[in-house]
C-alpha cells in the first residue's frame, strides 16, 4: 500500500506534489479544511498515471482512518468535538470584545478526508446566484452544474436533471430518520409561512424547508472523501505511483530563479515524535522533495495562507514583520476570512432515547455493542429537516435602518439569496451532566449565510512553531447587521419550537437572560406546544432584544466553514489565484480548496469543497495532458 510516514529513499523528485497540510504550535492548534483535490485527482485520471504523485497529508492522531468508527458511523460525529478526539484539530483565535471577550475555537478535520471525515454531513448546495457572483470564467452555476452532478449518486427526490446518479458520493437519508422531529419542524415552519420545497438543492429554490438528505449512504456509512475517493485506490494496489505521506507538515513551497514552484520543504509533525521537547520547539529535521511539473496546495482556508506566506508569497507588511523575504507581493493572502457563524439553542422534547443520538455522547449507549449489532441509529447525523429563510418586509423594518439598508442593497432584489439557515439537530451539544432532568434535549442551529464580518489568518514567523495571527472577525461589521440576523433567526426558530408537538420546554442555560417580567420569558417545562394561534407572536421589548444580542455574543461559534482567504479574483481586487487556480505572479503553483471562493455560498460548504475538487481536478488533468479530464473509472458509488 503506497501510504507512508517516510518516503522511499530513492524518491527525490516527482511530477506533481499535492499538499494537504495542518500546522501546529504549542499554544495554537491550526488545521486545514481539505477539499479533496488530491483524492479527486488520483481518482479522475482516465489513463494510467505515468509518473509519481506525492500527496502530503497531516494527521492529528493515527496515520490511517480507514474504517475508524468515529469516521464511518455518522451518529458518532459529535464525539469528534471532544478535546480528546483522534481526528480533530483546534484553531485558537484572538479574543474579541464583540464576542464577550471570548477567544473562539474552530475545530476541524485532522485526518485523511479532512473536514469530510468528521463534519456534520449535511448535503446542502449553494445557490445559483452564489456561483454566478464569483464572476469568473468557467465557474458560473451553469458551468459548474455538471461537476455537482458528477460527484454524487443521489438517492433523493427532486429535479432529476439537477442531480447525479453515478458518482462516487452517496446522498441519502441513511438508515434512520426521526420522523416526529422532521414532521414537527416542517409543519411548524409552514405555519409561519415557510413551505416545504420539492428540492431545495436545485440551485434555485429558496425561502423554504426541506426534509434533508446527507452525506450518508443507504447502508448508514459516512461518505467522506477518503473512503469514497482515496481508500479504494490505496486498497486496490492498482496505483503504485500514488504516494500518500502522513504525519508530516509542509513548511513552504520551493521556487527556482524564474519563480517556478519546483518542490516543498517538509518535516515530521512533532506530535509524532517521542521527545516532549519537540512539542515546545516544533523543530525536526527538514526534508525536501521536488516536482517537475506542478505543486498543488490544498491546505484549506486556514492552512493555505500560511504555506504561501512562509514561501514568501503574500502581503509584504505581514512577511517583513514575520522575518520572511518577499518573493511575490500578494496582499490578498490570508485576508478576508469568512465563516458562517452559528448560534445554538437547546430545547426540551418528548423524544425517546432511540430518536436522538445523545446516548452516543453521554455514555448511555454501549457503542461497541451497537456497532456489532449494526444499530440503525448509527446511520444518521441527527439532522432531518432544515430550511433557507428570508424575513418579511415587516421584519426587515423592525430590525432597524442599518439592517434595512443592507437588505435593500444585497437581498431585496435577489430572491435567490437566503438570509439564514435554520436546522433542528436531535442532539444536545453541551455538558450532559448538567441537564436538569432525563428528558431528551436537542439543538436548534441558526447560522448566517453571507456574513458581512471579515477576519484574517497570517503567520507571525518563518517556522511551524511561530503562533498564527488568526482573527475570525465575527460580528465586527458596521451597523451590527450580522448580530441582528441572529436575533431575527432566534425569534423565528423559537416561534417554530413553541408550535411543535415535540416541544416540552426551553433549556434556560442556553437561552437569553430575559429581564424579570418579560413577556418573552423562558418556559423551562411544558406539556406540549404552547402557541396554538398561528397568527400570535411572542412579544419582545427593547430590553428583551438586548438580552438576545448579549446571549448571541456569548454563544456564537463556528460552522467550520472557513472560506475566502486566497480568493479567485484579479490581483488588483486582492485576488490570489486566476480562473485556472494558478497563483498570481509565480509559475507552477496551484491552489484548490475553500480558500479560493471569492464570495460565500448560502449552504454548508462541504458540497462546495467537493465541487472545487472536481473542477480543479478537471483543470489540472487537462493541463498535465492526462486524458482531458474524461473519467473512465466513473462507476456508481459503492454503498
Amino acid at each position: 500500500m503506497p501510504l507512508y510516514s517516510k518516503l522511499p529513499e530513492d524518491l527525490k523528485e516527482v511530477d506533481v506534489i499535492v499538499v494537504l497540510q495542518d500546522v501546529s504550535s504549542p499554544h495554537v492548534w491550526l488545521k486545514r479544511i481539505v477539499t479533496w483535490l488530491s483524492l479527486l485527482l488520483s481518482s479522475r485520471f482516465s489513463d494510467p498515471i505515468p509518473s509519481k504523485i506525492v500527496d502530503f497529508d497531516v494527521h492529528y492522531r493515527g496515520p490511517n482512518n480507514y474504517g475508524m468508527p468515529d469516521v464511518v458511523h455518522p451518529a458518532l460525529y459529535p464525539r469528534n468535538l471532544f478535546p480528546s478526539s483522534d481526528i480533530t484539530l483546534f484553531w485558537q483565535t484572538q479574543k474579541s470584545p464583540q464576542l464577550a471577550g471570548r477567544s473562539p475555537i474552530v475545530p476541524s478535520g485532522g485526518t485523511l478526508g479532512g473536514g469530510s471525515a468528521m463534519n456534520w454531513m449535511v448535503y446542502t448546495r449553494g445557490q445559483r446566484s452564489d456561483f454566478d457572483s464569483w464572476n469568473t470564467e468557467g465557474w458560473s452555476a451553469d458551468e459548474l452544474l455538471p461537476f455537482l452532478k458528477k460527484l454524487e449518486t443521489y438517492h433523493g427526490k427532486g429535479d432529476k436533471d439537477r442531480h447525479g446518479f453515478d458518482g462516487p458520493v452517496n446522498i441519502s437519508k441513511g438508515t434512520h430518520t426521526c420522523s416526529r422531529a422532521e414532521d414537527a419542524f416542517v409543519e411548524a415552519a409552514a405555519k409561519l409561512g415557510y413551505p416545504e420545497s420539492h428540492d431545495l438543492q436545485n440551485l434555485d429554490e429558496n425561502n423554504a424547508i426541506e426534509r434533508y438528505y446527507r452525506y450518508v449512504g443507504p447502508n448508514g456509512r459516512r461518505q467522506d472523501a477518503a473512503h469514497r475517493y482515496l481508500h479504494p485506490k490505496l486498497q486496490s494496489r492498482d496505483f503504485p505511483n500514488l504516494h500518500v505521506l502522513v504525519e508530516k507538515q509542509v513548511l513552504k513551497v520551493l521556487f527556482d530563479d524564474d519563480k517556478r514552484a519546483n518542490g516543498v520543504v517538509y518535516q515530521t509533525n512533532p506530535k509524532w515524535l517521542a521527545n516532549p521537547e519537540y512539542l515546545a520547539t516544533a523543530y525536526t529535521a527538514r526534508r525536501e522533495v521536488h516536482a517537475r511539473k506542478m505543486v498543488i496546495v490544498s491546505a484549506g482556508a486556514n492552512g493555505t495562507p500560511g504555506i504561501l506566506e512562509r514561501s514568501g508569497v503574500g502581503d509584504p507588511q505581514v512577511l517583513k514583520k514575520a522575518g520572511i523575504n518577499v518573493l511575490e507581493d500578494l496582499p490578498g493572502v490570508g485576508a478576508d476570512y469568512q465563516d458562517h457563524h452559528l448560534s445554538l439553542w437547546a430545547y426540551r422534547t418528548n423524544l425517546t432515547p432511540q430518536e436522538t443520538i445523545n446516548g452516543y455522547q453521554d455514555g448511555r449507549f454501549d457503542i461497541g455493542e451497537r456497532i456489532r449489532n449494526n444499530d440503525e441509529l448509527l446511520g444518521t447525523n441527527g439532522m432531518d429537516a432544515q430550511g433557507k429563510f428570508r424575513p418579511t418586509e415587516a421584519e426587515v423594518e423592525a430590525l432597524g435602518p442599518d439592517f434595512k439598508k443592507a437588505w435593500d442593497r444585497d437581498f431585496k432584489d435577489a430572491p435567490n439569496r437566503p438570509l439564514m439557515i435554520l436546522a433542528l439537530y436531535t442532539c444536545y451539544y453541551g455538558d450532559h451532566s448538567t441537564l436538569p432532568d432525563d428528558a431528551e434535549y436537542v439543538s436548534q442551529a441558526n447560522w448566517t449565510t453571507y456574513p458581512y464580518s471579515r477576519g484574517h489568518v497570517h503567520v507571525t514567523g518563518p517556522s511551524m512553531h511561530d503562533p498564527v495571527d488568526f482573527d475570525t472577525g465575527w460580528l465586527t461589521d458596521a451597523g451590527d447587521v450580522d448580530v441582528k440576523k441572529h436575533i431575527w433567526a432566534y425569534k423565528v426558530s423559537r416561534e417554530m419550537w413553541r408550535r411543535m408537538p415535540i416541544f416540552r420546554g426551553e433549556l434556560a442555560a442556553t437561552h437569553p437572560r430575559f429581564p424579570e417580567g418579560s413577556k418573552a420569558a423562558i418556559i423551562e417545562k411544558a406539556d406540549g406546544p404552547v402557541m396554538m394561534d398561528d397568527n400570535a407572536r411572542i412579544e419582545y421589548s427593547a430590553e428583551d432584544d438586548k438580552a438576545i444580542d448579549q446571549r448571541v455574543r456569548e454563544v456564537l461559534s463556528t460552522t467550520w466553514h472557513s472560506l475566502g482567504t486566497c480568493k479567485m479574483a484579479p490581483r488588483e481586487k486582492q485576488g490570489v489565484v486566476d480562473k485556472d487556480l494558478s497563483v498570481h505572479g509565480v509559475k507552477g503553483l496551484k491552489l484548490a480548496d475553500l480558500s479560493v471562493p471569492p464570495e460565500n455560498v448560502g449552504a454548508n460548504t462541504g458540497n462546495t469543497a467537493f465541487l472545487i475538487g472536481e473542477k480543479a481536478a478537471d483543470i489540472f488533468v487537462k493541463e498535465l495532458g492526462l486524458g482531458g479530464g474524461k473519467d473512465k473509472d466513473q462507476t456508481q458509488a459503492r454503498l
